[in-house]
């Protein structure tokens, strides 16, 4: 080959690897460009489908337009058990759940790496345990030996252990089946259950051919039970801006649902299905806070004063142990540690 041509050849080699090393250059750029767009800018939010400010929250689009940087994804969740384990494979970065899902999640030797930043809600009567009509039971000491459907691991199933024990009753004198509230339904037109533990909306639909035992606002003498917002540690930590921007949304939704309970249950009406006017009966069954009561020592506390939740949480963990559902309770300092007070109460400020 002469000089000339092995020259051309050469040549034409070193323009095809210039070539090839450019098109990867700009393909890694891109994609650096598109992970530099999108850490840190989208915030996936598990929902459940009960009444809430939450929904208030999205319907509304309330976070979309605090955080416009932002892609905000919704994700429906149907119980809390289900919410920790998208925790634990962290694939949500802020979820609405029950407060005997967070002692459970916040137990053990591992426990999920998030903390309570909210209180969406008190259970009142938007939680109970209803008896099928034609079940013949009357009272809660009357289930022995029968059949009880509730998602475990749920504010529901807790509240339900505490109902039998107060009846004088243990777990093992009744069957309890782990049903989602959908399936609760199934079940329950079935015949295959006697008696359910649920939330709303399900909660609603059973009651048209059941009759309420208890209600979690009775249970809550003793053992209250709340729907909390908890939020990864990861966010808190990277982006806290957007954690109180969250915050703040969810304070607007609990002042509209204790103004204007009308509108905020037309905004939760269309999430759930329903109309204004069943969603605002759903509303009146439930126990809604004030943004300053979220603040106050009963509940989250204050930067240097965690409130009391954290013994709310310490009295459902021990009370699992006790009822052998998980094999050990966090001490009142892990607790502690768990609830997110930083910056309160002026995070709520609208």
């Amino acid at each position: 080959m002469s000089n000339t041509r092995r020259f051309a050849h050469l040549r034409r080699r070193w323009v095809v690897l210039v070539a090839a090393l450019s098109a990867l250059t700009l393909t890694l750029g891109l994609a650096s460009c598109s992970d530099d767009e999108s850490d840190g800018k989208t915030i996936t939010v598990g929902y459940q489908a009960f009444p809430s400010g939450d929904l208030v929250v999205k319907n509304q689009k309330w976070l979309e337009e605090a955080l416009p940087d932002y892609t905000i994804k919704w994700t429906k969740f149907e119980s809390g058990a289900t919410i920790n384990q998208a925790f634990i494979g962290n694939s949500i970065d802020i979820g609405a759940i029950g407060s005997s899902p967070v002692a459970r999640g916040l137990s053990g030797n591992s426990p999920i790496g998030y903390k309570v930043a909210f209180v969406l809600d008190v259970a009142g009567d938007n939680e109970a345990l209803v008896a099928r009509n034609g079940t013949n039971i009357n009272s809660v000491a009357e289930l022995k030996g029968k059949t009880i459907g509730t998602a475990l691991a749920s504010t529901a199933h807790y509240s339900l252990l505490v109902a039998l024990e107060q009846a004088g009753l243990s777990a093992n004198d009744v069957k309890i089946v782990d049903l989602q509230p959908q399936a609760i339904i199934a079940a329950w037109e079935r015949g295959d259950i006697d008696a359910a533990y649920t939330w709303l909306p399900t909660l609603d639909e059973l009651r048209k051919t059941g009759k309420d035992l208890v209600t979690s606002r009775a249970i809550g003498q003793s053992n209250p039970t709340l729907d909390l917002g908890v939020v990864s540690n990861k966010l808190i930590s990277d982006d806290p801006a957007a954690v109180d921007a969250w915050r703040k949304v969810q304070a607007r939704a609990l002042d509209l649902i204790n103004t204007d309970p009308a509108a905020a249950a037309g905004f939760i009406g269309q999430e759930l299905g329903i109309s204004a006017e069943e969603a605002q009966g759903q509303l009146k069954q439930g126990i809604y806070l004030t943004p300053a009561q979220v603040a106050s020592p009963q509940w989250l506390g204050t930067p240097g004063a965690v409130g009391n939740i954290a013994n709310n949480l310490l009295d459902a963990a021990e009370f699992l142990v006790a009822q052998k559902q998980i094999d050990s309770a966090p001490t009142l300092e892990q607790l502690q540690e768990a609830i997110y007070v930083e910056g309160l109460p002026g995070a709520f400020d609208q």
